[in-house]
């Protein structure tokens, strides 16, 4: 039969690493460490490129496009004025 300790005694020290709570604790700043060099090997691996290669050109087109208003806009007025139409007015096809 194993012995008993009295109320005088003091319990046997365990090894941390034996505690559960302390694996807890180590947990978190591990996971946060292994998330971090995921993201860069990510980052590393797949850069996203800063800018097109013809970013001027595209700005000028977008310049010009905004320079006509009404023939860019020329497609969402007409869905606009259909979607308002009633039914009844609009034509058979």
């Amino acid at each position: 039969m194993p012995a008993v300790p009295s109320m005088n005694e003091s319990p046997v020290a365990q090894p941390w690493w034996k505690y559960g709570h302390v694996w807890l604790v180590i947990a978190g700043p591990v996971i946060v460490v292994i998330a971090g060099f995921v993201t860069l090997w990510l980052a590393i691996r797949q850069p996203d490129p800063v800018l097109a290669e013809d970013y001027y050109q595209r700005g000028l087109e977008i310049n010009k496009t905004l320079q006509h208003p009404e023939a860019s806009m020329a497609p969402a007025i007409k869905g606009r004025n259909h979607a308002a139409t009633p039914l009844e007015d609009q034509p058979r096809r």
